[in-house]
């Protein structure tokens, strides 16, 4: 992510949380341009430790979201703060995005789920990936909010009409002032709606083409990449057509490939992989097979990455 916003964001500066010691260690010896490393010793207040012993590890990073954007507005005087996921991959400078919103003072993404894959009744109308907040009282009024719902509740299940950090945006357009819901296609785009879209590459440029409407793709959300034994690499259960693969997936997966080398190299810093779905070895098979029914196996050779072609 660091290193597509470098290529394409003349002027930009990137405050990451390392939720762990070992990232917060390799990030500051790596000494990247533009980023300050934060630990979360240096962040933690009293109100999250309080609530931390009550979430999992990803119930509590949903927790501190919105904190962690007060964090950086408060702390190193920001007159605006974007907070972005780390599986994003910029494909274009992102300013338009922001520029978009104008005088209002907080930008939402909507998830655009494709429709067999509509899950806004559950994880809601809009995708917390990448939301912008200014340093007004609108703005200011919507984060103090909603850091004080996330530290109440926040959990990974539906309860009440909540779901961990991101339902409660669902109303946002009618609860607070000064709210934009961004417009341009090219930003949130994802496993879960880019069956929508035709990419094309043009003079190495991506772009979208919806219903006679030609967007230039700024960022994708590689949601659910799992890395597996063996050199392989899981998509997900997802429509993904050859353009998607060639365009969008290869040059994210072979930056990190070139990233894990250089790890490697300076740290020893080896691939965490991970089990696959079932601990049994005929489940595992029967759940492969029925992808490869559905069309949707997505699990590659990462040694093959480079030969994909449309």
């Amino acid at each position: 992510m660091w290193k597509s916003l470098e290529r394409h964001c003349p002027s930009y500066h990137l405050y990451i949380f390392a939720f762990d010691d070992e990232s917060k260690e390799i990030l500051a010896a790596l000494e990247l341009s533009n980023v300050t490393v934060i630990s979360l010793k240096d962040f933690e207040n009293e109100r999250l430790l309080e609530v931390k012993p009550t979430r999992s590890k990803a119930e509590y990073c949903w927790t501190c979201t919105p904190s962690v954007i007060d964090y950086c507005i408060h702390t190193y005087g920001l007159s605006d703060c974007t907070y972005i996921d780390a599986d994003l991959y910029f494909f274009s400078n992102p300013n338009v995005l922001i520029e978009e919103m104008g005088s209002k003072s907080v930008l939402i993404t909507e998830h655009r789920y494709t429709k067999k894959y509509d899950q806004s009744a559950t994880s809601g109308i809009y995708c917390v990936q990448f939301i912008t907040f200014k340093n007004t009282s609108d703005g200011m009024t919507a984060l103090n909010w909603w850091k004080d719902r996330c530290i109440e509740w926040c959990y990974a299940r539906k309860e009440d009409g909540k779901f961990g950090d991101q339902k409660y945006l669902d109303d946002w357009t009618t609860r607070f002032e000064g709210i934009h819901v961004l417009q341009n296609l090219g930003g949130g785009v994802a496993p879960w709606n880019v069956q929508q879209y035709q990419l094309s590459n043009i003079e190495n440029k991506v772009y979208l083409q919806p219903t006679g409407q030609r967007d230039e793709l700024v960022f994708f959300h590689f949601h659910f990449i799992k890395f597996y034994p063996n050199d392989r690499v899981d998509l997900g259960d997802y429509t993904l057509h050859n353009s998607v693969l060639v365009n969008v997936y290869r040059p994210y997966l072979m930056e990190i490939m070139e990233i894990e080398l250089i790890l490697k190299d300076r740290f020893g810093f080896e691939r965490r992989t991970q089990k696959y779905f079932y601990k049994n070895a005929l489940m595992t098979q029967v759940h492969r097979f029925g992808r490869k029914l559905l069309g949707i196996y997505n699990l590659h050779k990462l040694n093959e990455i480079n030969k994909w072609h449309i």
